[in-house]
């Protein structure tokens, strides 16, 4: 079964998450951009690119692709972690975003188990 990516609402929701990344990594320092900006970025990046990709294929290789995007999830909110621990975000704006975060792991892990 083929599913339209837009429709999605973990898609909506990754790349809402996706837009929240670059605003927030815009004020961190010059030193993070190669590093630790970067590499948010790309996670934030690929949850909702691999939805996208996966959502033309059949529910087997879906399934991989949305693992991969719920892996990219995990990924990103360890580096949000890392960068309040760093002072870079208020433990305010961590909080909201990581709730985010958290959401769309749930979203993301009831639809793969719906496609079984």
């Amino acid at each position: 079964m083929k599913h339209n990516f837009k429709n999605l609402k973990i898609w909506i929701l990754a790349m809402e998450i996706t837009n929240d990344i670059y605003k927030l990594t815009s004020s961190f320092p010059k030193s993070e951009t190669y590093s630790l900006v970067s590499q948010m970025n790309r996670c934030s990046v690929s949850m909702p690119s691999n939805i996208a990709e996966g959502s033309n294929r059949g529910n087997k290789h879906f399934q991989h692709y949305l693992n991969i995007s719920l892996g990219s999830s995990f990924e990103l909110q360890t580096q949000l972690l890392i960068a309040c621990q760093n002072d870079y975000v208020t433990k305010e704006k961590t909080e909201k975003l990581e709730n985010k975060i958290i959401e769309f792991q749930r979203m993301t892990s009831g639809f793969i188990s719906k496609l079984d």
